[in-house]
């Protein structure tokens, strides 16, 4: 900057003055405070040495303490003019000087960088309070804290309080206290030096003190509690030593040596396979020379608790008798032919070769089909302990695995507890509702199942928790499943998966007679035929008006309610024997509580609507498609809950069916003026999936022709735009949900004949008539009734009913 123009700056506004800029460190200089400083830069000894008599320079905080060379925009733009009191050369060539800070300072601007900054300044005047009254209580506060500071402050000087009681304005104290406070940081300090308001200054000075009596305040209280606590644990540990001195003079001091022994001749009789036992030894020693007041002393005496409790050699004795066996399954289980059939050739395996691994098994079905129940009575054919490990909602891998010892309360995983619980190390191991189990954060369940599951590496499985192998190998383990999809395809693969369908009418009966009824009259105190008689009828009833399903849950639970209700007509007084007939049920149960079997003939009374077949967790179930149209845009409305490849099927189904208009005599613009709505009831249930392709063909072309579907007939197959016929699965499922609704007929897919002869009996076929089809055009040869002599052409006929010759 020229002279003239500082000169001509100056009588405009304030005074400058030119000065030397001494750049520091982590520090800030308040007015009237002196300072003591080190200096070592070459820039600030050549400033130093520079001055003459005057010695008036101005200090200033740099933003970045690290900057060796700092630049003009790199320093605080409000800093303090100060004066240089003594200088000392130090023996290191540094310097060694006192300034003593005169006022603020606003560096305006830099005339020189080098050999050392220099630059213009103007002094920064205070802004005065407006009350004296304010002012004088924030002095008065200021002083009572700073005085409360020292107190505490060790590294605080007494002689503090009587110098602050001795200054008597307001921008002087506030300064004088901000300098003495050794805890503030440098931009706590900076932002005291730029606040030119004393009134805002006093404030922020004794925010800054009330915050440090607060941290001395909880820092004395910590150390207080910590002080108690361990003179406690001196106390407790100064105690049991006298214990051990009184309990050692009356001969009761053996108590640890004891407790060692106890171990060591357990885990000599645990017959643990070397490496096992090694491990066990090397933490016994640990445990034997360890103090019992030490933390890991508990934990090492739960680990070797756990490990001395396992079954490493023990197994139970079992005598393999085929027919024995047999008997026992088809005690406990009506049908069931392949899982039973299934069970017997392992047992005839294991009585050729006893030390076979054990298969893993998976038992798919809908619910109340009897899977749990099958595992139990596997269990009792093989002569072995049972475990039942529910794994539906665990998301948790460490319920599997284990957690580590180094948690608190750490554990073995749930397959070794079962198998610690069971006594043995060849149980029949239930792992339940295998499909349900869950994901997140803590990990996958499923992948932590891999091991234990896979006859070739389950031989070795390894506890989080335990860190040394357990042979699984011998252990029989069955999974249950309703559904194989969430099931990931790696665990999937390791399991043989036998399906337990849905039971029959017939087979719901024997059922009832064998096991249900007799259950349930023992369970609720009455005996059978001297108190409560059912009849045929009367259970045919039941299944099929008030327990349409492909398990048993809901028969059972229907007939524990007619128990009960002759409990208590004995239990009042009243005729001791019930004779259960269609009559009673209603009248115990109410009216029925599932559709009748003529729904199907209502529904279906009108062109447009067909019975499709569908699978669901719980078994099979029938749907109705409808179909119909209207005068409007080309359009297709598809409604009731449909998933994205049911949609798909929609639009194939209508893409056929246009591109065989001429085959239903319409003519080639026949759709560009009319819209066609597909349909399927029960929109509050999600439907998904191409087997009703055929179906909604099918419901198309006899709305198009006005041909009603024949009644009590019912169809599935995946279609093409060619117009084939594809296979689809749950073919059980659907024929059985097809047969307890009423359906006399059938049309099913070629490429299923094979799936009907293997997976039904010939006598669940019974009353069915089936129909295989390879084409659309055969199923709807076979699903629409025969057409109807059409009547004269007449005006007021409609414009989109079509005749068929």
């Amino acid at each position: 900057m020229r002279q003239p123009e500082i000169e001509t700056e100056a009588k405009q506004s304030v005074e400058l003055r030119e000065v030397p800029i001494l750049p520091v460190r982590d520090m800030v200089l308040f007015p009237h405070a002196v300072l003591p400083l080190t200096i070592g830069r070459e820039s600030s000894i050549a400033l130093i040495q520079s001055l003459g008599e005057e010695k008036i320079i101005a200090v200033t905080a740099q933003r970045d303490p690290h900057t060796d060379a700092p630049q003009p925009s790199e320093l605080h733009e409000i800093g303090t003019l100060a004066l240089v009191h003594k200088v000392i050369r130090m023996p290191n060539q540094t310097l060694f000087i006192f300034v003593e800070g005169l006022e603020r300072i606003r560096i305006r601007n830099y005339t020189h960088t080098t050999p050392f900054l220099k630059g213009w300044v103007e002094e920064l005047p205070e802004t005065e309070m407006g009350s004296r009254v304010d002012e004088a209580a924030l002095q008065r506060n200021i002083v009572s804290l700073f005085q409360q500071l020292v107190a505490v402050s060790p590294g605080l000087s007494d002689e503090l309080q009587t110098i602050i009681l001795n200054i008597e304005e307001p921008g002087r104290l506030a300064d004088f206290a901000a300098g003495s406070l050794g805890f503030l940081t440098t931009p706590q300090r900076q932002e005291l030096l730029e606040t030119l308001h004393i009134g805002e200054r006093l404030d922020l000075v004794s925010s800054h003190i009330k915050r440090e009596l607060e941290l001395h305040d909880l820092r004395t209280r910590i150390q207080s509690q910590v002080q108690d606590q361990l003179s406690q644990e001196q106390k407790e540990f100064y105690l049991r030593e006298q214990l051990k001195v009184i309990q050692k003079e009356l001969g009761d001091g053996e108590e640890g040596p004891r407790e060692v022994e106890e171990l060591k001749k357990k885990i000599a009789e645990a017959k643990m396979p070397e490496e096992v036992e090694k491990e066990a030894r090397k933490e016994l020693k640990r445990f034997s020379g360890m103090s019992p007041t030490a933390p890991e002393h508990a934990i090492i005496r739960t680990y070797l608790d756990c490990m001395v409790s396992l079954p490493w050699n023990r197994s139970s004795k079992q005598q393999i008798n085929i027919s024995r066996a047999q008997e026992i399954l088809d005690e406990d289980h009506y049908d069931l032919e392949k899982v039973k059939e299934r069970i017997l050739e392992y047992l005839s395996v294991l009585q050729l070769k006893p030390g076979m691994k054990g298969p893993i098994l998976c038992f798919v079905g809908p619910p109340g089909v009897g899977k749990t129940s099958l595992g139990k009575s596997i269990a009792r054919a093989l002569g072995r302990k049972f475990i039942r490990l529910s794994l539906g909602g665990v998301h948790d891998e460490a319920e599997i695995r284990g957690h580590r010892r180094t948690y608190i309360g750490a554990m073995p995983g749930q397959i070794l507890q079962g198998i610690r619980r069971a006594g043995s190390n060849n149980p029949v191991f239930m792992l339940d509702e295998v499909d349900k189990i869950g994901r997140d954060f803590r990990g996958d369940p499923s992948s932590a199942l891999l091991e234990a599951l896979d006859p070739e590496q389950n031989s070795t499985f390894r506890d989080n928790y335990l860190d040394v192998p357990f042979d699984l190998s011998k252990v029989l383990f069955i999974t249950t499943a309703n559904v194989l999809d969430p099931i990931p395809d790696a665990l999937r693969d390791r399991m043989e998966m036998l399906e337990l369908p849905g039971y029959t009418e017939e087979e719901k009966i024997q059922i009832a007679v064998r096991h249900v009824i007799p259950r349930q009259a023992e369970e609720h105190g009455i005996r059978l035929e001297e108190n409560i008689r059912f009849t045929e009828a009367a259970l045919r009833d039941l299944i099929r008006n008030y327990t349409r399903e492909a398990g048993l849950r809901d028969m059972e639970r229907n007939i524990a309610a007619l128990c009960r209700k002759q409990a208590r007509r004995i239990a009042e007084g009243g005729e001791k024997l019930m004779v259960v007939d269609p009559d009673g049920i209603r009248r115990h149960l109410g009216a029925p509580k599932t559709p009748p079997e003529s729904e199907v003939a209502e529904r279906t009374k009108r062109p447009g609507v067909a019975v499709g077949l569908a699978w669901t967790p719980t078994g099979g179930d029938i749907l109705f498609i409808e179909a119909s149209q209207m005068a409007g845009k080309k359009q297709l409305i598809m409604t009731g809950h449909l998933g994205q490849v049911m949609q798909e099927s929609m639009q194939a189904a209508l893409t056929w069916v246009r591109s065989h208009s001429e085959q239903w005599h319409l003519g080639p613009d026949y759709f560009d003026k009319r819209e066609v709505h597909l349909h399927v009831p029960a929109g509050a249930i999600p439907k998904d999936g191409p087997s009703a392709g055929v179906t909604m063909a099918t419901a198309l072309v006899s709305m198009l022709t006005g041909r009603r579907i024949r009644q009590k007939l019912a169809m599935t197959g995946e279609i093409t735009l060619s117009g084939m016929v594809l296979p689809v699965g749950g073919i059980k499922e659907k024929v059985l949900a097809a047969k307890r609704v009423g359906i006399l007929e059938l049309i099913l897919p070629f490429q299923n004949t094979v799936n009907v002869e293997e997976d039904i009996k010939k006598e669940q076929l019974e009353g069915l008539t089936l129909h295989y089809v390879k084409t659309v055009e055969e199923a709807i040869s076979l699903a629409l009734e025969p057409p109807k002599p059409q009547a004269p052409a007449t005006t007021s006929s409609m414009p989109f009913l079509v005749r068929v010759n």
